[in-house]
C-alpha cells in the first residue's frame, strides 16, 4: 500500500514537471523588441511614410508583427500634446524610439537612455544635438537645413513672378523652429529686395483664415514651410491654394502630386526609409554614437503644368528647364 502511493506521488510530480517545462522554456524566449514611433501630426495622412519607415527596418531584418512591435503615438497636429506621448512610450517601455520634427525634443526630454533616431529640420538650431558632424548621447538620425532650403525656394517664386514685390510664407507659430525660420525666410527676402508676409496658422480653421488674409497683403505667391502639420493637412492646403488663385511652393513633392504647383526638396520618403534602417541597426546592437547624423544630398524640384494651366500662370522655360519632374 506504501509502495503504491509513492509509485502515485512520484507519477502526480513528473506530470507537473512536464507540465512546468512549456512554461519554463516559453519564459526563457528573448523578448520581442519595441520600437516608438512617435509624430506631431495625424496617422491617415503619414501612411505612405510609415511604409517607407517599415521598408527600411525590413531591410535590416525586423519586420512588424514578427520580430518587432511598433507603438505609434500621434498628436493630431497639437504639439503641446508630445511631452505626455513621449513620456508615455518611455514608460511602456521602448527599446528605441523613432521620433519626427518637434517630436524629437519631447523625445530627448523624455529619455536620455532609450535610442532615438530623429527625422527633423535643423536639430542644431533647436538644441537637439550641439554638431551634425558627430552624433551625441542617444541620438542620431536625419537632418534639414532650412537656412539653405526656405531661401532657394524664395529665389524660385521670384523666377516665377519676377515683377513681384511681395510673397507670403506660412508657418505654424507652435514649431519648435517657427522663430529661427521668419529670421531665415525676412533675410531671404531682404537679399532678394522682396518682402515677405508671414503668415500663421496651426490648425485646419487657421489654415481657412491664413488664405483668407492673402488678398489683404497683397502676395504675388505663398511659400508653405516644413512641418509635419502642414504635410497631414496638405489637401486641404492645395484646396485653398486653387480657391484664392495662389502659387505657391513647398518642400515635398508629395505636395505637388496631391495638386500643388511646385516644389523643391529632398525626398520625404527616402528620408523615413533611412530611418528605418538607422532603426533597424540599433536594434541590432549599433549604438547612435557610431551611426552619423544624415544630411540628404539630392534635392528635386517639381513643377505640376495641370495646376500652372489652372492658374493661367506662365511657367518660365528657364525654370522647366531646371525641374528634375514635370507633372502633366
Amino acid at each position: 500500500m506504501l509502495d503504491q502511493m509513492r509509485r502515485r506521488e512520484f507519477i502526480a510530480f513528473l506530470g507537473s514537471m512536464a507540465a512546468a517545462w512549456p512554461l519554463t522554456t516559453h519564459a526563457q524566449q528573448p523578448a520581442m523588441p519595441v520600437v516608438g514611433f512617435l509624430n506631431g501630426a495625424s496617422s491617415h495622412q503619414f501612411g505612405h511614410l510609415v511604409s517607407a519607415f517599415r521598408t527600411g527596418l525590413s531591410e535590416a531584418g525586423f519586420v512588424e508583427g514578427h520580430n518587432v512591435l511598433i507603438e505609434y503615438r500621434w498628436a493630431d497636429g497639437d504639439y503641446n500634446r508630445l511631452p505626455a506621448l513621449a513620456a508615455e512610450l518611455v514608460n511602456r517601455p521602448v527599446t528605441a524610439l523613432a521620433a519626427t520634427g518637434g517630436s524629437a525634443l519631447a523625445a530627448k526630454a523624455a529619455s536620455s537612455t532609450i535610442p532615438i533616431v530623429f527625422i527633423t529640420t535643423d536639430p542644431v538650431r533647436s538644441g537637439l544635438v550641439t554638431s551634425l558632424s558627430r552624433p551625441e548621447g542617444n541620438l542620431t538620425g536625419m537632418a534639414f537645413l532650412t537656412a539653405t532650403m526656405e531661401p532657394k525656394r524664395l529665389e524660385i517664386l521670384e523666377e516665377l513672378a519676377p515683377a513681384a514685390t511681395r510673397f507670403a510664407a506660412l508657418l505654424n507659430p507652435d514649431s519648435h523652429l517657427a522663430a529661427s525660420q521668419t529670421k531665415d525666410l525676412l533675410e531671404a527676402g531682404r537679399q532678394i529686395g522682396r518682402t515677405v508676409e508671414i503668415l500663421n496658422a496651426k490648425s485646419a480653421s487657421e489654415l481657412e483664415a491664413a488664405f483668407a488674409t492673402l488678398g489683404q497683403t497683397r502676395s504675388s505667391a505663398l511659400l508653405v514651410t516644413a512641418d509635419p502639420f502642414f504635410h497631414s493637412r496638405r489637401e486641404q492646403i492645395v484646396m485653398l491654394a486653387a480657391r484664392y488663385a495662389i502659387p505657391a511652393i513647398y518642400e515635398w513633392r508629395e505636395i505637388v502630386e496631391a495638386g500643388g504647383l511646385m516644389s523643391y526638396g529632398p525626398s520625404i520618403t527616402d528620408v523615413y526609409h533611412q530611418a528605418g534602417v538607422y532603426m533597424g541597426r540599433i536594434l541590432k546592437g549599433a549604438k547612435t554614437t557610431d551611426l552619423p547624423i544624415l544630411q540628404p544630398t539630392k534635392f528635386d524640384f517639381v513643377i505640376n503644368m495641370t495646376t500652372a494651366r489652372a492658374l493661367n500662370l506662365s511657367v518660365p522655360s528657364l525654370l522647366l528647364a531646371r525641374a528634375d519632374d514635370v507633372i502633366e
